[in-house]
């Protein structure tokens, strides 16, 4: 397997040939705990659609030859949905001031090589570049520890972002509705992770 896939950031129509790839990689991925995504080809399609319409927006690939394995998205948090916007507004953070990451999905077999962290950067680089973002932030769904589907030995991300500079924000929750594998259509609450951007050097 070779250790050093290449990573590219796509923007805008660029990120149209391989849409298909990052909407089956996004469904195979969210499949599994935390997400337990039953998800939707046409609307992955769609979802990806609308980064590739917005001029700000980025996907990050990671590709090992031909076959996408990793791929990372963000876009101004103004071009995302109310309800992505409606926690920093009720925090009184103007929406103005945030890039958003959208979700980072990457195949098991090359995670711990570095590509989170490149994932992570690319993404803070593309927002430091456009010069008028003050923040990075996402949102994680929220599981219980004791739940009884948590594979046995999995390791949160929170150690990771946390690493990152990244700080969970208690009080900032959003809910989402998604199909959840064995379960059907429920809402999920998901709480907000922010980071002050530096300015570039």
């Amino acid at each position: 397997m070779d250790a050093s896939p290449s990573i590219a950031a796509l923007r805008g129509t660029d990120l149209l040939p391989v849409l298909d790839d990052v909407a089956r990689l996004r469904i195979r991925v969210f499949k599994d705990w935390p997400y337990l995504y039953r998800g939707s080809l046409d609307y992955e399609r769609d979802y990806l659609a609308a980064y590739a319409a917005t001029p700000d927006a980025v996907c990050v690939v990671a590709r090992a030859g031909d076959e996408v394995v990793g791929a990372s998205t963000g876009l101004p948090l103004l071009d995302d949905g109310p309800a992505f916007r409606a926690p920093f507004e009720a925090a009184g953070i103007d929406p103005a001031q945030v890039f958003y990451f959208g979700e980072s999905v990457l195949l098991p077999a090359w995670r711990g090589r570095g590509i989170g962290h490149a994932f992570f950067d690319a993404r803070e680089a593309h927002a430091r570049a456009l010069g008028r973002f003050a923040m990075t932030a996402f949102c994680a769904v929220d599981r219980d520890h004791d739940d009884p589907r948590r594979p046995a030995g999995h390791r949160d991300n929170d150690g990771f972002w946390c690493r990152r500079g990244y700080a969970r924000q208690p009080g900032m929750t959003l809910h989402l509705c998604w199909d959840e594998v064995g379960r059907g259509e429920l809402s999920h609450a998901l709480t907000v992770w922010t980071r002050a951007l530096e300015p570039a050097a």
